[in-house]
């Protein structure tokens, strides 16, 4: 569960004729009417915030933070939100995140004419600057925000706007509630013009917490305060397909090779179509394990033709193996039994497909060594297996990067900024050094796929088996499995023994 937090309350009566009505929307309801379906999952009983008096919103959010006990999101109750949107906020996997837009680049003149000025040597400013009716006083790296400021405190070089939705897990909640806490003494620094969202990254972002940015990408989100915005918002938001941004979603970013190109490129729309008629995650995966369980049985003939089918359904079973969390994700069907059966049946489809190839072997005729190549395969991938669970268990454990922390009295981030680039500098020296160096290489596309196929992911273990067994022979398949997954498993734990040691 999350617990919602609505900052203030939608402009307009909800019930009134002259309220903030969504007219071209099925019902016609209320801005803050939708809002609250569409968290009703999350929340049944949200939080509301009223947030005229800054000092007093500040003190009641400080009295949530304290008492949650699951994640927080917090919203302006005036937004007006994709669904999926909410979604992808709520499920993130970082401390903080906040839904952010960029100021847009000046002209290349203007632009050019900046950079005569480092911006480590640029001087801090309290912008006046707007961009979507919110003002310019923050400023985003490629992956999180760097600096906050108000009326009152100065950010070097602002780009950014927070939008308005916020998530704060569990762990951060008691650091919301004291710089909360502490803004609420400081409430008669801030300005009227200050947003009570950018308030709470500010002090997040003092107290050392990394608050992650995401774009809105393929999705709507949109703070309304009068009916004309409102009218707009609607007409708006209907030029963008909300299915589509949700099947896209579905798909993992971070896949292998293999998959990225030659399963996900269509899957998603299977995915869809077996989730429209109502099938389950659990019930794909009974169909990848029965098309793995026939590769299988189609390898042990140790014929020609019918190894070239075999290599066909076991490329169809690593598909639908990819389809059921695509409609688990899709159709927002999770749970604990098909999280085991994924992970279980993976190794079962490839075991028993490992056992079909040896057998295939015997039976023509080839001699039964076969079988020490089948279990060091075997033995190789459950080793490889049991060292991702134990290192992802204790990853886990790992507690978060402490950032450099920085006053809320203190006003500019000029000493904010000094700490991060010490900290920069010594996270750029030894085995750290080496590690930043190998994950900027990545920035290249060939290096991004090599050391993603180098690992010899899912994907690529399952077409390596189809390809050599279709064209070769089950010894082929071994040697290719036995050779690439050592070298995937060397460069694998001097990765992991890097990372722990840094």
């Amino acid at each position: 569960m999350t617990r919602v937090v609505l900052l203030g309350s939608s402009p307009g009566p909800d019930t009134a004729p002259t309220g903030l009505r969504l007219a071209a929307l099925p019902g016609g309801p209320t801005v803050a009417e939708r809002l609250r379906s569409q968290i009703l999952s999350l929340d049944p009983r949200p939080a509301t915030i009223e947030s005229d008096d800054v000092a007093a919103a500040l003190r009641a959010l400080a009295d949530v933070a304290e008492s949650a006990t699951e994640s927080l999101l917090i919203l302006p109750a005036n937004s007006v939100i994709h669904d999926e949107l909410i979604y992808q906020i709520t499920k993130t996997k970082r401390g903080a995140l906040a839904l952010i837009a960029k100021e847009p680049r000046p002209e290349a003149a203007d632009e050019a004419q900046e950079d005569i000025v480092p911006i480590d040597e640029a001087e801090p400013e309290i912008s006046l600057r707007r961009f979507e009716d919110l003002p310019v006083r923050a400023r985003a790296g490629k992956s999180r925000i760097v600096s906050v400021g108000t009326a009152h405190h100065a950010v070097t070089r602002p780009n950014m706007v927070a939008l308005g939705p916020l998530h704060v897990s569990t762990r951060n909640a008691a650091v919301l509630a004291e710089a909360c806490r502490e803004m609420a003494g400081l409430a008669h620094l801030f300005g009227e013009d200050d947003d009570l969202v950018q308030l709470l990254i500010f002090g997040l972002v003092r107290k050392g917490v990394s608050v992650g940015v995401r774009g809105r990408r393929d999705l709507f989100f949109r703070r309304v305060s009068t009916q004309q915005e409102a009218d707009e918002a609607v007409a708006e938001m209907s030029g963008f397909d909300e299915d589509r941004a949700r099947l896209n979603n579905a798909v993992k970013g971070a896949d292998g090779f293999f998959t990225t190109y030659f399963v996900s490129t269509y899957s998603r729309f299977i995915a869809r179509w077996a989730a429209r008629r109502g099938l389950t995650p659990n019930q794909v995966t009974l169909i990848s394990i029965t098309l793995g369980v026939l590769a299988a049985a189609c390898f042990a003939t140790g014929d020609r033709p019918w190894m070239v089918l075999g290599g066909a359904l076991i490329y169809f079973a690593f598909v639908f193996d990819c389809v059921d969390g695509q409609v688990a994700r899709y159709a927002r069907k999770f749970g604990v039994l098909g999280a085991w059966l994924d992970a279980t049946f993976d190794r079962f489809k490839e075991y028993v497909v490992f056992a079909g190839l040896a057998i295939g072997w015997v039976v023509s005729g080839n001699g039964d060594d076969i079988w020490i190549l089948a279990l060091a395969a075997i033995g190789l991938q459950s080793v490889r297996h049991l060292l991702d669970f134990s290192y992802g268990v204790a990853n886990r454990r790992k507690p978060p990067a402490q950032l450099p922390t920085l006053p809320l009295t203190a006003p500019d981030d000029r000493p904010l900024r000094k700490a991060l680039e010490r900290r920069r500098v010594e996270r750029s020296q030894g085995i750290r050094g080496v590690l930043k160096m190998w994950s900027k290489a990545g920035r290249y596309r060939a290096v991004h796929w090599a050391r993603k196929m180098i690992v010899f992911p899912i994907g690529e273990r399952f077409a390596a088996i189809a390809i050599t067994a279709a064209l070769f022979d089950a010894r082929i398949t071994f040697l290719t499995l036995v050779i690439w997954g050592t070298v995937a498993a060397v460069y694998t734990l001097t990765g992991r023994l890097m990372r722990s040691l840094a």
